[in-house]
Protein backbone atom coordinates (compact mmCIF):
# COMPACT_ATOMS: atom_id res chain seq x y z
CA UNK A 1 0.00 0.00 0.00
CA UNK A 2 1.11 3.88 -0.70
CA UNK A 3 0.09 7.08 0.25
CA UNK A 4 -0.57 10.01 -1.84
CA UNK A 5 -0.62 13.47 -0.63
CA UNK A 6 -1.76 16.29 -2.65
CA UNK A 7 -0.97 19.83 -1.53
CA UNK A 8 -3.50 22.67 -2.99
CA UNK A 9 -3.27 26.33 -3.00
CA UNK A 10 -6.58 28.45 -4.58
CA UNK A 11 -7.15 31.97 -5.71
CA UNK A 12 -8.15 33.71 -3.08
CA UNK A 13 -12.11 34.11 -4.51
CA UNK A 14 -11.96 30.76 -6.06
CA UNK A 15 -12.22 28.85 -2.35
CA UNK A 16 -15.69 27.67 -2.72
CA UNK A 17 -14.97 26.24 -6.26
CA UNK A 18 -11.94 25.15 -5.77
CA UNK A 19 -13.09 22.75 -2.74
CA UNK A 20 -16.51 21.45 -5.39
CA UNK A 21 -14.07 20.53 -7.83
CA UNK A 22 -11.87 18.57 -5.56
CA UNK A 23 -14.37 17.02 -4.22
CA UNK A 24 -15.28 16.24 -7.36
CA UNK A 25 -11.90 14.54 -8.50
CA UNK A 26 -11.88 12.51 -5.03
CA UNK A 27 -15.31 11.15 -5.91
CA UNK A 28 -14.10 9.57 -9.63
CA UNK A 29 -11.37 8.49 -7.65
CA UNK A 30 -13.33 5.88 -6.25
CA UNK A 31 -14.06 4.44 -9.73
CA UNK A 32 -10.19 3.48 -10.93
CA UNK A 33 -8.59 0.21 -10.01
CA UNK A 34 -5.78 0.67 -7.18
CA UNK A 35 -8.03 3.64 -5.36
CA UNK A 36 -8.50 2.56 -1.67
CA UNK A 37 -9.37 6.06 0.33
CA UNK A 38 -9.03 9.22 1.04
CA UNK A 39 -9.24 12.28 3.28
CA UNK A 40 -9.72 15.49 2.26
CA UNK A 41 -8.55 18.61 4.70
CA UNK A 42 -9.22 21.93 4.46
CA UNK A 43 -6.82 24.18 6.47
CA UNK A 44 -8.80 26.25 8.86
CA UNK A 45 -5.99 29.12 8.85
CA UNK A 46 -6.06 29.70 5.49
CA UNK A 47 -8.60 29.58 2.91
CA UNK A 48 -7.82 27.63 0.08
CA UNK A 49 -5.54 25.54 1.22
CA UNK A 50 -6.46 22.02 1.08
CA UNK A 51 -4.52 18.43 1.78
CA UNK A 52 -6.02 15.37 0.71
CA UNK A 53 -4.54 12.36 2.07
CA UNK A 54 -5.35 8.91 -0.53
CA UNK A 55 -4.20 5.56 -0.20
CA UNK A 56 -4.02 2.89 -3.02
CA UNK A 57 -2.85 -0.73 -3.79
CA UNK A 58 0.23 0.51 -5.53
CA UNK A 59 2.05 3.45 -6.52
CA UNK A 60 2.20 2.26 -9.69
CA UNK A 61 -1.79 1.90 -9.70
CA UNK A 62 -1.80 5.39 -8.39
CA UNK A 63 0.92 6.97 -11.39
CA UNK A 64 -1.19 5.78 -13.86
CA UNK A 65 -4.01 6.59 -12.50
CA UNK A 66 -2.43 10.77 -11.82
CA UNK A 67 -1.32 10.02 -15.99
CA UNK A 68 -5.10 8.89 -17.06
CA UNK A 69 -7.24 11.85 -14.87
CA UNK A 70 -4.59 14.62 -15.86
CA UNK A 71 -5.94 15.65 -19.13
CA UNK A 72 -9.68 15.15 -17.57
CA UNK A 73 -12.34 17.87 -17.76
CA UNK A 74 -12.64 18.52 -13.85
CA UNK A 75 -8.10 19.13 -13.52
CA UNK A 76 -8.79 21.67 -16.56
CA UNK A 77 -11.64 23.71 -14.64
CA UNK A 78 -9.11 23.44 -11.84
CA UNK A 79 -6.20 24.50 -12.99
CA UNK A 80 -6.77 28.17 -13.34
CA UNK A 81 -8.16 28.19 -9.76
CA UNK A 82 -4.46 27.49 -8.51
CA UNK A 83 -2.57 29.95 -6.93
CA UNK A 84 0.04 27.62 -7.53
CA UNK A 85 1.01 23.90 -8.75
CA UNK A 86 -0.39 21.02 -6.51
CA UNK A 87 2.32 19.79 -4.94
CA UNK A 88 2.15 15.55 -4.44
CA UNK A 89 4.22 13.17 -1.93
CA UNK A 90 4.35 9.30 -2.44
CA UNK A 91 4.91 8.19 0.94
CA UNK A 92 4.93 4.59 2.56
CA UNK A 93 4.81 3.43 6.34
CA UNK A 94 8.01 3.19 7.95
CA UNK A 95 7.32 -0.67 9.09
CA UNK A 96 9.92 -0.57 11.66
CA UNK A 97 8.21 1.93 13.73
CA UNK A 98 5.22 -0.83 14.53
CA UNK A 99 5.46 -3.06 17.55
Amino acid sequence: MVTIVWETWLNPGAETEGLRLTREIWSDMKSFDGYLSHHLLVDQDTAGHLFVVSQWRSRAEADRVKEQYAGSETVRKLTPLLARPRGRWVLSEDRATQA
